[in-house]
């Protein structure tokens, strides 16, 4: 164990498995104590009872489109530990439908968690942080964000809203001493992107000047970098986690 984090609060959101979940690990790792979110309740409690970082790692199951729950969960978080002073929005949605083929339902969902869910927890977090001298706030959006992507342009719409907001919050934010910074990942290999056809991702997959698809734990390593002091002075930035990809 690290100590990078150590006497850090941090609260991770859908951070059940994925990219999610190596944060939470890794954040425990370097001696933080992590607020494990997911919205599935239970979905957590294996794997957090197998880790050797148990002792770091709390759940709190709450939707992060519910504004109450969100209340009654970041209230909990702030009498238990005191304070928060690392937010990682990493929960989100995604399906994949071609212009003309586009769910409603799948819209409104995307939306509400992807965007207003995000904007609900930077609301909510950002006012203890206040009280607390300050505190980072990682917004986890994606490269079709800031690219596009064909079949994706609900999802691309999404995560460019949540560029947007990471920007606008870094300068209402600053002030208060609150950095926030967002994280966008190229093709990673988790269990939403294992669905798909690796057919349709070929393309994609050969433009990685790298060679690889990311690991969750590239993208949880720069989060580390984010949640340090180490990175005290940088706010209102966009980081491609994409191993240098030629779109």
């Amino acid at each position: 164990m690290g100590d990078l984090l150590k006497n850090k609060v941090c609260l991770v959101t859908g951070a059940s498995r994925g990219i999610g979940r190596e944060i939470a690990e890794l954040f425990a790792a370097e001696g933080a104590a992590v607020a494990v979110n997911d919205v599935i309740n239970g979905s957590a409690d294996e794997w957090i009872s197998n880790s050797e970082h148990k002792e770091n790692l709390e759940a709190y199951y709450f939707d992060i489109t519910d504004n109450r729950s969100i209340r009654e969960n970041v209230l909990a978080i702030k009498n238990k530990f005191g304070r928060i002073d690392v937010l990682v929005n990493n929960a989100g949605v995604e399906y994949n439908e071609l212009i003309g083929m586009i769910s409603e339902e799948h819209m409104d969902k995307m939306f509400r968690v992807n965007v207003y869910g995000t904007i609900n927890m930077i609301q909510a977090v950002s006012r203890i942080m206040s009280r607390g001298g300050g505190g980072s706030i990682i917004n986890i959006s994606s490269m079709v964000g800031l690219r596009g992507n064909k079949g994706q342009l609900v999802y691309s719409a999404t995560k460019g809203a949540v560029i947007a907001a990471t920007k606008s919050a870094a300068k209402e934010l600053a002030m208060k001493n609150i950095r926030v910074n967002s994280i966008a990942p190229g093709l990673t290999q988790t269990k939403m992107m294992e669905g798909a056809e690796i057919k349709k991702l070929q393309t994609r997959i050969d433009n990685i000047c790298m060679g690889r698809i990311a690991q969750p734990r590239d993208i949880a390593g720069v989060c580390l970098m984010l949640a340090t002091e180490f990175t005290s002075y940088i706010s209102g930035q966009i980081i491609p986690v994409d191993g240098c990809t030629m779109m």
